[in-house]
């Protein structure tokens, strides 16, 4: 867990701690629908708000280290 928080100061700085699916798909490089994938089967944990998603950072940077999620 420490190793990715320290990752979160250098990678994807620039995005806020919890990120909507725009800035996702930006981070990532993905398209609408490839997000809504990762998000729907749960590869990404995300908390569904409304009608928007609010995924914290640390989760995506587990997705991409093989990492456990929060």
């Amino acid at each position: 867990m420490n190793r990715l928080l320290e990752l979160s100061a250098v990678m994807f700085k620039e995005y806020p701690d919890c990120v909507n699916m725009k800035q996702l798909q930006e981070m990532l490089g993905i398209k609408r629908t490839k997000t809504y994938e990762l998000l729907q089967n749960g590869e990404i944990k995300a908390k569904k708000i409304g009608k928007d998603y609010k995924i914290p950072k640390y989760n995506v940077l587990a997705y991409l280290f093989n990492e456990e999620q929060l």
